[in-house]
């Protein structure tokens, strides 16, 4: 222990090191020599007990019993740091407030020995007055520390941030004050290096008058700092100017460094760098006007220790901006183009980020072409948010792709879908973190619209039906359905509505997260209702119709990200369609080759003809062979032509390379050469296969 007392000696020979103590003894604030003496940060002392910290807590208890009875005492005292080393101080307590709201200051005046024990000795000791009086400015500082400890880092928000640490430090600290940030950590980077010419922004400035000198660089400006500069910023150790009329006549020929160091009137200046784990933030620059006294040693401590709290507040910030501007990034990138336009509808789709304290979740929604001019619609929205609620909700629009392609019907493909989300789920429980963003428990909604009949077949895994507007009439519902569970809940069955739609009618779906998002209130529902009847009566686009629901919605900040999904269908027409069935008979293979050469001909796809017919005898003969009767043929023409071949089996057509021995088994390879794509799906009455392929002649 010898070798430790010079240390709090030489603390405490400047000045004691205080503290500011509520009515239980638990520390509001300090001074940073008692942080050095306790060997922590604020944020680790604020809220400590004190009697936590003394070897013999009847010592505190007989001060503070001295101190309430009108008793001045002074006590040598065993103590130790926040980290368990001892050390031995004199301790005086006196009391700044009484009552349930009250409030102590605790002085360390000197080191002593510890072998003398705790002693109390009853001695006067000056009062709180008499601490204020020998140095007028102690309480000014505490106040200021307690500023800084409740009023910075309570945002996310870069700008923010650097607002609330001006709001400390103008007026109370200095007249005028700005916050530099590089660009690169503006954008989210890890501050590294920092060599001469690195780019900065003013992100925010502080007037103790309220205006801002127009001289000086004004927020939002850019800017490159010198060598000199530089190289102070990357010691870490705060500057002061305590008299600027030298450097005005130094830099009366630099116009750039005159307007960022030296604003007209300030008479004194500290620079104040902002650094975390080696790398620089920025700089805080500080001045002082008039007559008020300069910044001296005293000031740059207490400002040092604002200054480390305010860099761990940006980082914190910084940090926060990257993973949701990652997010983000990564949930645009996962969504479809807003605008998108198929033979079966228009529609128009958003996603909106939550306000900044939540950030980005895993609200999504998906518009997918079908085989035979069909679309899908889909939403959906995975729990939590960020990165792990993003990723969650990347894999279930994978998932809802994949899944798409065997043209399943919705009940169909959420049981496909909820069986995956239990897989999932099973494995999550093998990991030892499991994320917040989960699959387990995420909704999801999918509907498919045929423009031929004109029917929409929904189903749901907990999510909320859409609002249906019919075109030309006087409302708007929500379209009742039987959700099943959110996914990976249970084994139960979905069930389909389904929804005979009129050329077009508009269907607004939504989502978010159940309990908190606008859109499961009675206000967010009304005003999804009254926008998509609006839009419809009005006859507008469908862009127009969800900016104005979403121009709504945001009238009010949002707690959870949503998406929005406003489409409208439309009716293929009826010259655009032909049918046919036929026996099951090869003799009928002939006639419908002619039927279908007319059919193309009426279109003016003459150029189609051979192809067409080749597919056409292929798969109508494979169905009279292998599937029975009836045998359905149609032909679609909207962008592509399409055609489809329909029987009461269920056998799946297998593509197979034939061997050269083989008589058979080269249909289905020559349908797909000359075929854009093809593929099969089942109905209730058996299989469809269909083909679909490009209009543009051939050269």
């Amino acid at each position: 222990m010898p070798d430790e007392l010079p240390s709090v000696a030489e603390v405490l020979a400047r000045e004691p090191a205080v503290l500011v103590l509520d009515a239980r003894g638990a520390v509001l604030t300090c001074t940073p020599p008692a942080l050095r003496l306790f060997e922590g940060s604020v944020d680790e002392i604020r809220g400590m007990e004190i009697s936590a910290l003394f070897d013999d807590p009847s010592v505190w208890a007989e001060l503070v019993g001295g101190a309430l009875g009108g008793i001045m005492l002074s006590a040598r005292a065993g103590l130790h740091t926040v980290r368990g080393a001892p050390f031995a101080a004199v301790a005086a307590v006196s009391v700044l407030a009484e009552g349930a709201e009250g409030r102590f200051l605790m002085r360390l005046i000197r080191a002593e020995s510890p072998d003398s024990g705790p002693q109390t000795v009853r001695r006067p000791v000056p009062t709180a007055e008499q601490v204020l009086a020998t140095d007028p400015r102690a309480l000014e500082r505490l106040e200021l520390l307690h500023d800084a400890a409740t009023r910075i880092g309570g945002s996310l928000d870069i700008t923010r941030n650097a607002e609330q640490l001006l709001d400390v430090l103008v007026p109370a600290f200095a007249d005028l004050g700005a916050v530099d940030l590089t660009e690169s950590v503006l954008l989210g980077e890890e501050p590294l290096s920092f060599p001469a010419g690195t780019p900065m922004r003013r992100i925010a400035a502080a007037a103790a008058g309220g205006r801002w000198p127009p001289e000086s660089h004004a927020v939002g400006a850019n800017f490159r700092i010198g060598p000199e500069e530089a190289e102070h910023l990357r010691k870490g150790t705060p500057g002061v100017l305590p008299d600027l009329r030298l450097a005005r006549a130094a830099l009366k020929d630099d116009a750039e460094r005159t307007a960022l160091m030296l604003p007209p009137g300030a008479t004194s200046l500290m620079v104040l760098p902002l650094l975390v784990r080696g790398g620089v933030l920025g700089a805080v620059g500080l001045w002082r006007t008039g007559g008020r006294v300069p910044f001296d040693p005293a000031d740059v401590t207490l400002a040092d220790e604002i200054g480390t709290r305010a860099s761990l507040s940006l980082d914190n910030a910084r940090r926060y901006s990257l993973e949701r501007r990652t997010a983000e990034a990564l949930q645009r990138g996962l969504l479809p183009r807003p605008v998108v336009e198929v033979e079966a509808a228009k529609t128009f789709g958003a996603h909106l980020p939550a306000r900044a304290v939540t950030g980005v979740g895993g609200s999504w929604y998906d518009v997918i072409a079908l085989s035979s001019s069909r679309v899908g619609f889909v939403v959906g929205n995975a729990g939590g948010q960020g990165m792990n609620a993003t990723a969650a909700m990347g894999r279930l629009r994978a998932a809802v792709q994949t899944l798409t392609d065997l043209d399943l019907s919705p009940d169909e493909l959420l049981s496909h879908l909820n069986d995956l989300v239990i897989r999932f789920a099973e494995d999550e429980e093998h990991r030892e973190v499991v994320p917040v963003g989960s699959v387990h428990g995420a909704t999801c909604l999918y509907a498919v619209y045929d423009p031929v009949t004109c029917q929409c077949v929904l189903a749901s895994a907990g999510h909320p039906g859409p609002v249906l507007a019919a075109r030309g009439g006087a409302g708007a519902d929500q379209v009742p359905l039987r959700p099943g569970l959110p996914l990976g809940k249970g084994a139960e069955p979905f069930e389909t509505t389904e929804l005979q739609l009129g050329s077009g009618d508009v269907l607004s779906f939504y989502t978010g997260a159940p309990a908190r998002d606008p859109f499961h209130t009675r206000r967010g529902l009304a005003l999804v209702r009254e926008g998509t009847r609006e839009g419809t009566e009005g006859g507008r686009p469908v862009t127009e119709i969800g900016g104005r629901i979403l121009e709504e919605l945001l009238q009010e900040p949002l707690d959870d990200d949503l998406a929005l999904l406003v489409a409208r269908v439309r009716r293929l027409p009826e010259d655009a369609t032909a049918t046919w069935e036929l026996a099951a008979d090869p003799s009928a293979v002939a006639g419908v080759r002619r039927r279908v050469a007319d059919q193309l001909a009426s279109w003016g796809l003459e150029h189609l003809v051979f192809t067409t017919e080749l597919i056409v005898s292929e798969l109508v003969t494979n169905a009279i062979r292998y599937g029975g009767a009836p045998v359905g043929l149609r032909l679609i023409r909207d962008h592509r032509l399409i055609c489809e071949v329909s029987d009461p089996s269920q056998t799946q057509p297998h593509l197979r390379r034939a061997r050269w021995t083989d008589e058979g088994g080269r249909g289905l390879f020559l349908v797909a050469q000359l075929t854009h794509r093809w593929g099969s799906r089942y109905t209730v009455a058996g299989k469809t296969i269909w083909t679909e392929q490009l209009l543009e002649e051939v050269p």
